[in-house]
């Protein structure tokens, strides 16, 4: 209860906080943020940049996931060898 209660204060105090704050950080370096002035270029060269990255990101992680699995498929395979050999059973 404690949490809840925490929780429904603290959501609109940083709401508060943030609509207070906001009009000083558009209005800092008149709106042209940490890079400055944006030219077509610029824009052109950053959509060009996300075209790349993420084709690239899924690739690479396809990739990844395609080498655990078959890790895994090996590891389940070696156990169900391993398991099949009536020599490493228990008993007498």
């Amino acid at each position: 209860m404690l949490g809840k209660r925490l929780l429904v204060k603290l959501i609109p105090l940083a709401l508060l906080a943030a609509l207070a704050l906001a009009p000083a950080a558009s209005a800092y370096n008149d709106g042209r943020g940490f890079y400055g002035a944006t030219r077509e270029t610029v824009v052109t060269n950053a959509g060009f940049l996300l075209i790349i990255f993420f084709p690239t990101f899924i690739f690479v992680m396809s990739m990844i996931q395609r080498h655990l699995d078959k890790r895994k498929e090996a590891r389940k395979a070696a156990q169900k060898a391993f398991l099949s050999n009536g020599q490493w059973r228990g008993g007498w």
